[in-house]
């Protein structure tokens, strides 16, 4: 009777430890996911920014736009565009859930208004000094920009007083080797004074994501992981459109001059189609990265995602160099080898890399078990 009741016993903990491995192993995969869709949806963006009127405004003649409108002012319009399509989508998703209510209810409460600070702080800042970066340097910013766990672990430190260890440190090291790594290829004898500016700029993306990752990681512990990507979505998408637009507009001579711009850019179809895909590849990047970081934990999570280091160079040169016959899209080979150290660092900063094989001796000892 005894035995029969011990064997039960281990077979119910090994059942249950399994279905916490399966949801790990879930977790971890969203998480993959979502760094492998921001990898495409910086593609497509891009993309979407050489098609119908972009093509003119990015062309030979520039279509008599400033340096200023070119460089700046056309990056925030193409993350604006790209934040209202993907806005669109998140809450047609939040429809389609039976969330639309709960997404307004939750718009002005203390978590939903830490979801909007993180929106304000990672879509206009850091998603527009993205797409200017990109546009300035192409992908080689793309690895830079992968920094934002290394940043979010020392701003955690000095304004959560959270845990920066040893192998934290290691980790942000190994983050700071690989940029100057992937950042010396901008230095070159052949390189322009706007792949080193991009560089720069990429930086101030990092930073501003790292420091999204702070405030959102507090925003999200308290609210429905759907409906805090709803908020962040619509919000980047308002303040991007109505707010940031407009600014750069005055900054270029007139309001007039952006709004004339965004009418263009929104009523030209062949450009719009890949914006209606890279604003659906953001939501889902950021949905699978939540969810990710809700199964398998923020650390591990934030490593996973991290891989788009790697991803979005990839698909960069597939879709813009290879697809699209681009020039300026292929990477020397050391900014490969500096995006796939990234990745390590960034999974060094999260979490002990030797973790991962004793969860793994662990389940296979379960598996014996039962």
């Amino acid at each position: 009777m005894n035995d029969n009741s011990n064997v039960a016993s281990l077979q119910a903990i090994a059942a249950k430890k399994k279905v916490s491995s399966d949801f790990f192993k879930k977790g971890l995969s969203l998480a993959l996911f979502s760094g492998l869709a921001y990898g495409l949806y910086t593609a497509f963006l891009t993309m979407g920014m050489t098609k119908g009127v972009w093509g003119d405004w990015y062309g030979a003649n520039t279509a008599g736009l400033s340096a200023f409108v070119i460089v700046y002012l056309l990056a925030a319009i193409g993350n604006a565009i790209n934040d209202t399509c993907s806005a669109v989508w998140a809450l047609l998703y939040a429809s389609s859930k039976g969330k639309f209510g709960d997404f307004l209810r939750s718009i002005n409460t203390a978590p939903g208004r830490i979801m909007i600070l993180a929106a304000l702080i990672g879509g206009p800042i850091a998603g527009t000094a993205y797409v200017i970066a990109l546009q300035m340097a192409g992908s080689i910013v793309v690895p830079i920009s992968a920094l934002c766990p290394a940043v979010a672990a020392i701003l955690g430190k000095i304004l959560y007083k959270q845990e920066l260890n040893k192998r934290m440190a290691f980790g942000i090291a190994i983050c700071v080797f690989a940029s100057f790594l992937i950042g010396s290829t901008g230095f070159g004898s052949e390189a322009s004074a706007s792949t080193f500016i991009g560089i720069l700029i990429a930086l101030i993306a990092a930073l501003a994501w790292g420091f999204e990752g702070c405030v959102a990681g507090y925003g999200t512990a308290m609210i429905d992981p759907e409906i805090g990507i709803c908020i962040r979505q619509v919000t980047s998408g308002i303040a991007n459109l109505f707010i940031l637009v407009p600014i750069f507009g005055i900054m270029a001579g007139g309001i007039n001059i952006s709004t004339n711009l965004v009418l263009q850019a929104f009523t030209s179809g062949s450009a719009m189609i890949w914006f209606a895909i890279s604003g659906f590849l953001s939501f889902v990047t950021f949905m699978t990265w939540y969810a990710g970081n809700s199964m398998c934990g923020a650390g591990l999570g934030t490593a996973a995602n991290g891989t788009y280091s790697f991803f979005g160079p990839l698909f960069c040169l597939l879709l813009l160099g290879v697809y699209g016959g681009l020039d300026g899209w292929a990477l020397p080979s050391v900014a490969w080898v500096g995006a796939v150290i990234m990745m390590f660092g960034i999974l060094t900063i999260s979490m002990n890399p030797m973790d991962l094989l004793k969860r793994k001796k662990g389940e296979v000892q379960l598996d014996e078990a039962a």
